[in-house]
């Protein structure tokens, strides 16, 4: 991947540092509870508050007992003292830890990726608004349909983001949930008042009914969410791949001067940055698969999950970042060619104003079905033999009865394709022109 995209904090969330501080984040935050209830004492609480774990110590330890938090706890203890060492995970589990520790680190990856999504909506506000009036033909099928402007294209990029953006938050609301009640989830050795006291302080909801482990439906919506907005970025993707095509070049993506597009052809700028995030959604959303796969787990829990979650959450939350960084430069360097959107309007010789002519006929009292098949008739005849449907229609006997020179001209007008663009522009809150940038006076 290209050094320009790396973004360190996405990597440090997930580094193996931080999941030990959020695991005595966690630990802390129950030693405090339980002194508020006087079960830890003051001297032994502030000997907890200032535990560290020595990360190469835990991994010998782990070696030898092949469990990480048993590692994690006897690595820890080490630091504070066997007296104060007694009052260290009182009444926990293993997941209590693990699961509340897991969820800190997804809001503050969904954190990041909010921020990203923030960027990238900003930039393709930007774009879309730089071209509102830039017309170019609208396809269905991959045939020219009828005009619209680059700027509506991208406005509804923009509000398919901002629907992201939204589900990105329930997504974080979904998975802020920690659970601190111990074996299979019955608080039999931590009562419900400690938990909340626990979550409180760290931010986040109390699962109500938990097992030993919160449930996984919720790591697999959190998934599925992240692979939606993958997916969307994927379409942007695609959208930018085939403008780029030699017969279309509407759209270029970024191609810096110094770069090689070809080991064997020099002429060659190809959308490989565009192709690449199509390559990574695949990957996302390959993850939705494992993640729901980890829904289903035995009784109370197993741990069939754990080793999947390892890999899938990081890389998805990484991989995602890496995403949305990239089509921020994508959308923001890109090149436009507003002069062959225009040429390309005009391949078919006017044919793409079919249904206008056809609508004129009908207004003017033919019956419809007559109508669309004359149309449609002169259409191909235009488009086939590359000749102006506006000259077939002057020309044509049947559509003279009943409309007028000034009737026929009035078909090719641009406008009514235009018209309501700002409505739509309105509609997701972006603005009808490009800010003056005003300098000192």
């Amino acid at each position: 991947m290209i050094p320009r995209y790396t973004r360190p904090e996405m990597g440090r969330i997930w580094s193996e540092e931080h999941k030990i501080e959020l695991w005595l984040r966690v630990e802390i935050a129950v030693a405090e509870a339980w002194a508020e209830r006087g079960v830890v004492p003051a001297e032994a609480l502030e000997r907890i508050r200032r535990a560290r774990c020595d990360l190469a110590r835990m991994r010998e330890i782990e070696a030898e007992v092949d469990h990480d938090v048993i590692a994690f706890i006897r690595a820890t203890v080490e630091s504070i003292g066997e007296d104060a060492g007694r009052y260290f995970h009182l009444g926990l589990t293993s997941s209590d830890v693990i699961d509340t520790a897991l969820a800190l680190q997804l809001v503050e990856a969904s954190d990041l990726l909010l921020a990203d999504l923030d960027a990238l909506l900003a930039v393709v506000g930007e774009q879309a608004v730089r071209h509102r009036r830039t017309v170019m033909i609208g396809r269905t099928h991959g045939v020219h349909a009828e005009p619209i402007t680059f700027g509506f294209k991208l406005a509804g990029w923009y509000a398919e983001l901002q629907r992201q953006r939204e589900r990105l938050l329930r997504a974080r609301e979904e998975i802020r949930v920690g659970k601190i009640s111990g074996a299979v989830g019955t608080h039999a050795h931590v009562p419900p008042e400690v938990e909340e006291a626990v979550l409180e302080r760290l931010g986040l909801r109390v699962d109500p009914v938990s097992t030993q482990v919160v449930g996984r439906d919720r790591h697999a919506t959190f998934l599925m969410t992240l692979a939606g907005i993958g997916s969307t970025l994927d379409r942007f993707a695609t959208e930018i791949r085939h403008l780029q095509r030699t017969e279309v070049r509407e759209l270029e993506e970024p191609f810096d001067p110094t770069n090689m597009g070809s080991s064997a052809m020099p002429h060659k700028r190809n959308p490989h940055e565009s192709e690449r995030m199509t390559g990574l959604a695949r990957l996302l959303r390959s993850s939705v698969h494992a993640a729901l796969e980890n829904v289903v787990l035995w009784h109370e829990r197993d741990i069939s999950h754990s080793s999947v979650e390892r890999v899938i959450l990081p890389d998805a939350c990484i991989v995602l970042d890496f995403m949305l960084a990239s089509m921020m430069h994508i959308v923001r360097n890109w090149v436009v060619y507003p002069e062959r959107m225009r040429k390309n309007l005009e391949a078919t010789h006017g044919a793409i104003f079919s249904q206008r002519a056809m609508l004129a006929l009908v207004q003017a009292g033919m019956d419809r079905q007559q109508a669309y098949r004359l149309i449609q008739r002169l259409a191909r005849e235009a488009w086939e033999r590359e000749t102006s449907l506006r000259d077939l229609l002057h020309d044509e006997p049947t559509v003279r009865a009943y409309l007028s020179e000034e009737e026929i001209e009035r078909i090719f007008d641009l406008e009514p394709f235009l018209r309501s663009v700002d409505v739509a522009f309105q509609r997701v809150g972006l603005p009808l022109e490009e800010p003056v940038e005003v300098g000192p006076s």
